[in-house]
């Protein structure tokens, strides 16, 4: 499972791009965290993503994003920068 360090720059990313929740809590959940950075991150966000996490860690976490997050071009960019083609499909919500 993906471990997002609590550090401060990831901290302000957290801050920017999950207003709704505080840091630390959008930090602990590192798949939402990591799908509104690939959907909402500028450039900045997503090298400090690289530095800190590595490539290693979109991979990771484009096998685990929570629907409803990330939109169709981020979903078809990141598969593309990680090496996946054909892109699979976005992930869909469950209905029961």
């Amino acid at each position: 499972m993906l471990k997002i360090p609590h550090t401060q720059e990831l901290e302000k990313v957290a801050q920017r791009l999950i207003w709704f929740k505080n840091s630390k809590e959008a930090l602990e959940d590192p798949y939402t965290f990591m799908a509104y950075v690939m959907t909402y991150g500028t450039l900045n966000d997503i090298l400090i993503i690289k530095r800190t996490l590595g490539i290693e860690a979109f991979k990771e976490a484009l096998d685990h994003l929570p629907p409803g997050i990330i939109d169709a071009k981020s979903w078809n960019y990141w598969n593309l920068m990680v090496g996946r083609f054909p892109t699979p499909p976005l992930p869909k919500r469950k209905i029961h």
